[in-house]
This record gives C-alpha cells, sequence and structure tokens, in this order.
C-alpha cells in the first residue's frame, strides 16, 4: 500500500511539473525547477535560462497549475464524503445543487454589474460560494422537513429538483441580458486562465481546512458506509455528522468552483478510481482523492490549452469528455449488478 501511495504522489508531482514546462512556450522540466528554486530561495539561474521564461514560470504557469491541483483536489474530496455520506458512487455537491447556485450567483454579478465595496475583484467568488452554499442548505432544510431522518434518497432527491429549478432562473436570466450571455457560459465551462498567486493564497488554505475537517471524520465515513442503522447502533449521530461533512463538503466546492467556474466530473472520477486502488477505507480515500483528483485536474488544463494551438479551451469541456462516458459506465454497472 505505501508502494502504491509513493507511486501515486510521484505522478502527481511529474504532472505538476509538466504543467509548468509544457504550453505555447517549451520550458524543459530542468529550467523550470531551477526557476522556481531561484525564486524560492534566491539561488542564481543557469546562464541559458532567459528572463521571459522567468516570467512566463512564475507568473503564469506555476499559479495556474497549482489553482487546478487545489480545485481538482478540493473537488475530489468533496465527491468522495458525498458518495460515501448518501452511499451512491454518482452522488456530488452538484447533485445536490451547489455548481446551479454558484452559476445563479455568477449570473446576479455578471449581469447586474454587481461589486462589493472593498473586495471588488474577489466579489465573483464570494457571491458564488454563498449562492452555491445557500443552495444546499436549502436542500437539507426541505429535505429535513420532508424527512427528520435524513434519508440519502430524500436528500438526492431535494438537491436535483432545487438544481433543476435554479438552473431555469439562470437560464430566464440569461435569456433576459444577451449581451452577457457569451461570458456567463464561459463561466459555467470553467476555466484557469488568467488566474493569478492572489486566488491560490486564497484557496489553498480553504481546501486545506476543509480536507482536515473531512478526514478528522474518516472514522464515522467508514461507518456510515455499511448503512445508517448499523451507524447510530455504533454511536455515530448520522443526522448530525451528515450536516456537518455536506456543509463542508459544500463549502470546499463552492470555493472551488466559484473562482474558475463550473467544472464537473472530476468529483465522480477521483474518488471512484481511489477507491479501486486504494480500498474503501476514508484514512486513505480523502487524502488519496486529492492527490489523484489534483493530478487529474493539471492533465485537463494542460490538454485545454494545448489541444488547439493557439487556443484556451474551458476546461470543462475536457473534463465532461471523460466523465460522462465514465458517469455511464458507472450507472450501468450499478444496474447490471442490481439485476
Amino acid at each position: 500500500m505505501k508502494l502504491k501511495i509513493w507511486i501515486t504522489v510521484l505522478v502527481a508531482l511529474v504532472i505538476l511539473i509538466l504543467g509548468m514546462a509544457v504550453g505555447s512556450v517549451y520550458v524543459s522540466p530542468a529550467d523550470s525547477l531551477a526557476i522556481v528554486w531561484h525564486k524560492l530561495t534566491g539561488a542564481s539561474l543557469p546562464a541559458e535560462v532567459p528572463l521571459t521564461s522567468v516570467s512566463i514560470i512564475w507568473s503564469v504557469r506555476l499559479p495556474r497549475a497549482l489553482l487546478a491541483f487545489v480545485v481538482g483536489a478540493a473537488l475530489s474530496v468533496s465527491g468522495a464524503v458525498m458518495q460515501s455520506i448518501l452511499k451512491n458512487p454518482l452522488a456530488s455537491s452538484y447533485t445536490l445543487g451547489v455548481s446551479s447556485g454558484a452559476s445563479l450567483g455568477a449570473a446576479i454579478v455578471l449581469l447586474g454589474g454587481i461589486t462589493l465595496p472593498i473586495l471588488q475583484m474577489f466579489t465573483l467568488p464570494i457571491l458564488g460560494f454563498c449562492f452555491g452554499l445557500g443552495t444546499l442548505l436549502l436542500s437539507i432544510a426541505v429535505a429535513s422537513r420532508l424527512d427528520s431522518g435524513l434519508e440519502n434518497n430524500t436528500i438526492i432527491l431535494t438537491g436535483m429538483v432545487i438544481s433543476l429549478f435554479t438552473n431555469a432562473i439562470v437560464t430566464l436570466v440569461s435569456a433576459i441580458s444577451r449581451e452577457h450571455i457569451q461570458r456567463l457560459i464561459y463561466w459555467q465551462m470553467g476555466s484557469f486562465s488568467l488566474k493569478d498567486w492572489k486566488m491560490v493564497f486564497i484557496l489553498a488554505p480553504i481546501a486545506l481546512v476543509g480536507t482536515l475537517i473531512t478526514m478528522h471524520y474518516n472514522r464515522e465515513l467508514d461507518m456510515l458506509t455499511f448503512g445508517e442503522e448499523q451507524a447510530r447502533a455504533m454511536g455515530v449521530d448520522t443526522v448530525k455528522i451528515k450536516w456537518i461533512l455536506l456543509i463542508v463538503a459544500a463549502a470546499i466546492t463552492g470555493s472551488a468552483i466559484s473562482f474558475v467556474g463550473v467544472i464537473g466530473f472530476v468529483d465522480l472520477v477521483a474518488p471512484h478510481i481511489v477507491r479501486k486502488i486504494f480500498g474503501s477505507r476514508h484514512r486513505l480515500v480523502l487524502p488519496m482523492s486529492a492527490v489523484f483528483g489534483g493530478a487529474f485536474m493539471v492533465v485537463c488544463d494542460l490538454v485545454a490549452r494545448t489541444v488547439v494551438k493557439n487556443s484556451d479551451l474551458p476546461v470543462g469541456a475536457v473534463t465532461a469528455l471523460v466523465g460522462a462516458p465514465f458517469f455511464a459506465y458507472v450507472y450501468f454497472k450499478r444496474r447490471k449488478e442490481a439485476a
């Protein structure tokens, strides 16, 4: 098992280095690492490294690759938690309306020209996060009114209904203000273009704290996988644990997508593959989902900015090309096993 962990971490580091090196202007991995070491320690650069490469690596590609890794890690941890709580491999924060709520917040900001008094540049992320979290809380509140035990099917169905309703509002708002519709559509497909160090420094602590909180409840998550009745018999307050973990998972998802736009399927693919490799114990599933999901997102972003010359595709489109067939595979496999 330790060998698998080290291999996964090593592969993730290699992918992160390639995310820095590969692009419209190629900078060798060795030169990329030399530039990072120079910036971190003040060590002298090799004479053959041009200053333009320093600017490209340190100001553009490294923060972009790190942000992609952090977003992928946050989404994957959230997906692993949601799948365990709801005992459904197809469950995610998106199922409960976090992405649709964030999209509504983004639509209001983009189309209404709203800005916060002090944090103008963070108006979209902050309101996107608040609307995403608010949609989840609404889903849970409605589900708790319908079912005091917060059964999994009730939560999922309620979240899907509210998500569809919120998406309908976003569509109507977009149709009314057509001059901004292209910008909103691009945001809904997700992109790491034009991101800088500020976003990395803000999002990384949020994702780290959220991951540590979920790992604190790894034993409770293990118990919940056996079913709610068994978990209650073992002393787990299932309703309280569900509230805590659902809110934390939605918070890190909402924070991630509010910075970069809606990116789907990562929280479905990464935890599923990690469970196949490392088993079902959440002591390993959660951190390995973060590593695997972060590396997967860097690869998708690398494809998005290099597959078409002089073009930066929405990374959400790339993840969908991978995730949609994977979703179908998991769904039909479950149906076959149930039959």
